[in-house]
């Protein structure tokens, strides 16, 4: 496991952080149902070249989870804002994947936040978003909540299993549910997805423009998420410097083919 001892209070959430390595800040941004878990295979080979921080959002990993959190898209901006000021960063390169993608974008179009460089992996960025599994979880958050655990530990695990072109491991499958287990950790999850808000997506896709850094999109070809398409056209939208597919993967790109993104992060990175 990923060791984050540090800590940051956000409002009233207590946000857990690391940092690791020497050399220019770079910030690494998780999804969900992910959590900063989701990096602890290219850590170290990005640690050898840059200063990098990573962080749990709020109710997700070992930051804080209580019943009247708020955990949409706009806190996770602000927050991302509020930590690189904290750090006091000067333009860090930036990776996000999924919504860590929508955060690193709603923190430069939306809070003024510019990077070295910005990297998106799978990212949610433009509309339509949200499975009908969303939609359903967040008309009946309360029942899903109180599921049993043996109910939601399956439902858990068949959820990230689907987001993985490979088979997931035991061990690594309850790397991520052991963020969501217990009377604060299963409500956190469904209060997750109840609480995500397609026009926070909205809100920045209608500025998304070309940017006075390098973007670089990385894609996983098999993603059934957030289709191969969907990151083309955020590419045209924002005049990427590159698009990467990533063979033998799907959204869970970290956890499909680790080396293969790592060697197209780095390969970017150290031009």
């Amino acid at each position: 496991m990923l060791p984050l001892t540090e800590s940051f209070q956000f409002n009233r959430d207590r946000i857990a952080w690391g940092k690791w390595g020497a050399g220019p800040p770079l910030v690494l941004v998780h999804g969900f149902p992910w959590s900063s878990q989701s990096w602890r295979k290219l850590i170290s080979g990005l640690a050898c070249n840059f200063t990098v921080y990573a962080f749990d959002m709020p109710g997700t990993g070992l930051s804080e989870k209580h019943d009247d959190q708020i955990v949409d898209e706009s806190r996770q901006s602000q927050l991302l804002h509020d930590l690189i000021r904290f750090w006091k960063l000067d333009r860090p390169h930036m990776i996000g994947h999924d919504f860590g993608g929508l955060a690193a974008l709603r923190a430069h179009f939306l809070h003024g936040v510019d990077y070295a460089t910005l990297h998106l992996i799978d990212s949610v960025a433009l509309l339509p978003s949200g499975s009908p599994f969303y939609q359903h979880v967040a008309q009946h958050e309360e029942a899903f909540a109180g599921l049993p655990n043996y109910a939601h530990a399956a439902l858990f695990k068949a959820y990230i299993q689907n987001a993985a072109f490979q088979p997931l491991s035991t061990d690594v499958s309850d790397i991520y549910l052991s963020a969501y287990c217990g009377p604060d950790g299963q409500p956190s999850f469904y209060r997750q997805i109840a609480h995500a808000n397609t026009n926070n997506i909205a809100e920045a896709s209608e500025r998304y423009a070309p940017c006075d850094f390098p973007i670089h999109i990385i894609w996983g070809e098999h993603d059934s998420f957030i289709p191969l398409e969907r990151g083309r056209k955020l590419r045209d939208l924002l005049k990427a410097d590159s698009f990467t597919v990533i063979p033998d993967a799907a959204h869970l790109v970290q956890e499909d083919a680790p080396e293969a993104l790592l060697g197209a992060i780095l390969t970017t990175l150290l031009r």
